[in-house]
């Protein structure tokens, strides 16, 4: 190889190296931009950083600075007279319009997670997750006792989760009439979804008494249509379901967990029923996916994991239930079906 190629092949690998080293610069200045609402300031139409730092009371100089850096990723734009537009991705940053991801960036950026991402060398080296030792309790645990962390988690998992729940809802092909059962659906954004795209069904939504007092079910259309109940999916799931759902469930916990939550749902399960486990499924190869990253999160998080096919398979049959297809969204989630044996 030519030693010029070589040095250049060497420059840009370092600068990559580099380039990853300093990603917690980005999410420090995606976080400035969500604390400002800078978003929100622009909606109207774009403004030089000056005026952005009047607006927010900021040093509009080094908030230029901030801007100029989430411009070069895509998230906004900034114009040859210094002032900065909204972008498709900074638009998704505004606060109470429809997709907002602005409580699912506030959730992912907070300090309880980047303190626990912190400690990833140490939970290679033990087996053990990081959180618990930054924060004194297990995840759920610690949610549990801490109201403003638990509302963090409950409005950023429901914005991080609207998108994938209306492409769910669209790609697979829910039955015409029948009872679907969510299990540890949350608030119920994604049953809302299929209700309201699928009129002939039913729905129950099923989770922890302090997550289903706050659902989102209470359409009058949807009257008559659904029911909420509160439970512990450890230890048994609604009967009766015709289609049973597991979204972004199975993830945050081991396999021993993962199975006993899959055999509640199979003793709930008549012959012939159906489970949908929808999670970021680990394609095979070396390419880029998200499902990369969250499972270096559910490993510090909860000593959890994403799955490739065949863990999960393995899960599906010790739990007494046959995969029969995969079905994929245009979301890093993956749709994988499973029938009761």
């Amino acid at each position: 190889m030519n030693p010029a190629d070589t040095a250049t092949t060497t420059a840009a690998d370092a600068a990559l190296l580099v380039d990853m080293a300093l990603g917690h610069l980005a999410s420090a200045a995606l976080r400035t931009a969500v604390d400002l609402r800078i978003a929100d300031h622009l909606a109207d139409g774009p403004l030089h950083p000056d005026e952005l730092g009047r607006r927010t009371g900021a040093r509009g100089t080094h908030l230029g600075r901030v801007l100029t850096f989430l411009a070069s990723r895509g998230v906004f734009r900034e114009d040859h007279e210094g002032a900065f537009h909204l972008t498709p991705a900074a638009a998704l940053l505004r606060t109470g319009v429809p997709g907002s991801q602005h409580p699912g960036i506030v959730m992912i950026t907070d300090d309880m997670y980047r303190r626990t991402s912190g400690g990833l060398t140490e939970t290679v080296r033990t087996g053990e997750p990081s959180f618990a030792r930054f924060h004194g309790a297990p995840y759920f645990a610690y949610l549990e006792s801490d109201a403003a962390a638990r509302e963090v988690f409950d409005a950023g998992m429901a914005a991080f989760s609207a998108p994938a729940d209306a492409l769910v809802a669209e790609v697979y092909d829910f039955p015409a009439t029948g009872t679907v059962v969510d299990v540890g659906g949350g608030r119920g954004g994604l049953l809302r979804e299929i209700l309201e795209r699928h009129p002939g069904l039913h729905g129950v939504l099923f989770d922890r008494g302090v997550t289903t007092g706050d659902h989102i079910l209470d359409a009058p259309h949807l009257a008559g249509r659904r029911r909420v109940e509160a439970g512990d999916f450890f230890d048994a799931v609604p009967a009766g379901g015709d289609l049973y759902v597991l979204k972004q469930i199975l993830h945050d916990w081991d396999d021993t967990d993962a199975s006993r939550i899959l055999r509640s749902c199979r003793s709930a399960m008549a012959p012939g029923s159906r489970l949908l486990v929808i999670d970021a499924l680990i394609p095979p190869g070396n390419d880029p996916h998200p499902g990369k990253a969250l499972d270096l999160a559910m490993m510090t998080l909860f000593d959890s994991a994403e799955r490739d096919i065949e863990e999960l398979d393995a899960l599906l049959s010790r739990a007494g239930l046959r995969r029969t297809r995969v079905v994929p969204t245009p979301s890093p989630t993956t749709i994988v079906e499973a029938v009761a044996e």
